[in-house]
């Protein structure tokens, strides 16, 4: 998606202000939002029921970070996500508990607590997870007053992790491998969209969906097979069953070339691939009917490569038993658990990332704490809970979270406003919570703005549990959000101007300049030693850039405008890469190879443009000159690099 445009004329807030506002089309997940409901009031009616309200909202508390924590699809994934987390609560809790009316010493170990959060942060999403439970938990037991003794929060919060984790797990002897089954078919559906539109506007960005949804695919498989020393036949066939899916990638780009210049596809290319995701989906292993000739009887090299990997495909996805040569990711075997733990230790230690990250959480937490220990405010831990949540990197941009925050925690007050002022406390909060509860999920999927204003009221009603405080927690949860909220922007966003190059621009270079490596590879002696998995990384690099790329388009000015700017250069590189493999297909399937030259020319220009983009902030022009045969198979790759070259121009300056 690229930068929104504004109609002249109309008076309306800039689009990186109201970018996150606008509702995503997500469906409901039906079954998180029951998993929620019960999760969360359960444990309040045990609590009511056994006269401890407080040991019962407490457990609802841990269920609702195993509700905001459980986003995967695999049950082996889900366990991991939401178990994992729980325990780095559990150590946050207790070190917060140990630390309740310290004074200081409060505001110190929050502090080193924040800048530990934010180093594991960096590791990946399940460290992310639990490095916000890990601070969450500590800032909670810091600021409110838990049942003696010491142990007794940790293990009630846990207990609420550990329902929302049974809830989940119910599914699992009946759906064992279905999610990863789902995901593969899913993936083989995104191919046949992306089949469809070949030739069509709609391509680029169907071949995106394709990117994620295969990241998706074959993250939950490895990391399935990561934790069995062994392969199942189950397992065995859908890794078989994606990886035969690369060939048909690879022919892609030559058909969206075919289709631009000869006309549409044939709807049978699409049909083809939609039959394969039932068979895989299904699990269905009768022999496919022999396949008709879909583009006639001389077909052209893009043609024949569609036409030999939808029978590849076709053979490997109706097999019975999978094939022994081709149960392996494209992108090699996933490490053991003791080096990725290591690597993991090193990024965090070694990365300037990480601890500028983490520097710059303990410095917000490290300020409302000690803002809050020198003014007295209401329950103070609410303004670090703010920081926590708008510092948390894999929302997005920290300016568009504190603008979003403000906005969601202002609808959440007005829900919660409502039920402390008009809806009796005991087994009333019992219906209610589990109205509450459910919106979570619903409202999570829809956007950060939405999934704040949702847990707002539910937190304000476990709060109010604990404390019996009724109304009189509204105005100044207001308060503290928005003191929250003003800390982050300061302290986390104004006093730390990140570089655009070390942001994007050296991401976005390095992506040019590993193009210049891949099309030499493609084109060299040895054209197939480590293709696949190196153009693989390649898009897994350039999703993760347009990614950064979707955060900056949503900050003020100067960012915002200039991601803007730069944007259409990364839609550019997506195109080379398509052109390259294009090219590298029709000449496997008979048409004539490029001269050497041609090909190190190319490579040359991507490597200048790459080497210009690391030294300045705006897009320049530079040369565009290439040499080579019109009517050749790298015509259209010359084109695309001409025209990413040509974006670097002084009208975007």
């Amino acid at each position: 998606m690229g930068p929104a445009r504004r109609h002249p004329g109309r008076l309306a807030p800039p689009a990186w202000l109201t970018a996150g506002l606008r509702p995503a089309p997500a469906p409901v997940p039906w079954a998180a939002v029951a998993r929620a409901s019960i999760a969360l009031s359960a444990p309040l009616a045990v609590g009511l029921a056994a006269g401890q309200p407080a040991y019962g909202a407490l457990v609802s508390m841990g269920a609702l970070s195993g509700v905001i924590g459980d986003t995967a699809d695999a049950y082996r994934m889900r366990l991991f996500n939401i178990a994992v987390p729980q325990l780095f609560g559990a150590l946050g809790v207790t070190l917060g508990t140990l630390a309740y009316g310290q004074g200081w010493l409060a505001v110190a170990t929050l502090t080193v607590v924040a800048l530990v959060s934010g180093m594991i942060s960096s590791i990946g999403a399940l460290a992310s997870a639990s490095g916000l439970l890990l601070l969450l938990n500590a800032v909670v037991g810091a600021g409110l007053p838990m049942p003696d003794p010491w142990w007794k929060a940790p293990l009630l919060l846990t207990a609420g992790g550990l329902v929302v984790l049974v809830l989940t797990l119910l599914g699992w002897p009946l759906r064992r491998a279905a999610p990863e089954r789902a995901a593969v078919a899913a993936t083989y559906r995104t191919v046949a969209d992306l089949y469809e539109a070949a030739g069509s506007e709609s391509y680029q960005e169907k071949r995106q969906a394709v990117t994620a949804s295969l990241n998706q695919s074959y993250d939950l498989i490895l990391a399935r097979r990561a934790r069995q020393h062994g392969r199942t036949s189950a397992l065995a066939r859908l890794l078989a069953q994606l990886n035969v899916l690369v060939p048909l990638l690879e022919a892609a780009p030559a058909a969206d070339l075919r289709a631009r210049l000869h006309g549409p596809l044939p709807p049978a290319v699409a049909g083809t691939v939609r039959d394969l995701a039932d068979a895989v989906e299904t699990g269905r292993t009768a022999p496919p009917d022999p396949p008709e000739p879909l583009f006639g009887p001389s077909p052209r090299p893009a043609e024949k490569a569609v036409e030999h990997a939808l029978r590849y495909a076709a053979t490997v996805v109706h097999a019975a038993e999978p094939d022994p040569h081709n149960v392996d990711d494209r992108l090699g075997r996933p490490a053991a658990l003791t080096v990725r733990a290591r690597r993991a230790a090193r990024t965090m230690l070694l990365s300037e990332p990480a601890w500028r990250y983490g520097l710059r959480l303990a410095l917000c937490i490290g300020l409302a704490q000690a803002l809050v220990s020198l003014i007295p405010v209401p329950r103070s831990y609410w303004v670090a809970l703010t920081v926590t949540f708008v510092m948390k990197p894999d929302f997005g941009s920290v300016f568009s979270r504190a603008v979003l925050r403000a906005v969601g925690t202002c609808l959440g007050l007005v829900a919660a406003a409502l039920v402390l002022a008009e809806v009796p406390r005991g087994w009333w909060d019992v219906p209610v919570m589990a109205v509450l509860a459910a919106l979570i999920p619903a409202f999570t999927a829809k956007g950060y703005a939405f999934q704040t204003a949702a847990i707002t009221p539910v937190i304000l009603l476990l709060s109010d549990a604990l404390n019996q405080e009724g109304f009189d927690l509204v105005l100044p949860r207001l308060y503290d959000s928005l003191l929250g909220c003003a800390i982050a922007l300061v302290a986390g966003y104004l006093l730390w101007p990140e570089s655009w190059h070390a942001r994007i621009g050296d991401r976005l270079a390095d992506a040019v300049a590993d193009a210049a490596a891949y099309v030499e590879r493609a084109f060299g002696t040895d054209a197939d030693a480590g293709r696949l998995r190196a153009r693989r990384a390649l898009y897994r690099d350039l999703s993760a850039v347009r990614s950064e790329f979707q955060r900056a388009l949503t900050e003020p000015p100067p960012t915002g405008p200039r991601a803007a700017a730069w944007w259409p250069l990364a839609i550019a590189v997506e195109r080379i890469l398509d052109a390259t493999t294009a090219a590298r297909i029709r000449v496997a399937h008979g048409a004539p190879p490029p001269d050497p030259a041609e090909v190190t020319a190319v490579a040359r220009e991507l490597r200048e443009l790459a080497a210009g983009l690391r030294t300045t902030d705006t897009l320049v022009p530079v040369r565009t000159a290439l040499p080579g045969d019109e009517d050749g198979v790298l015509a259209p790759l010359r084109h695309e690099v001409r025209a990413a070259r040509a974006i670097a121009g002084p009208e975007l300056r």
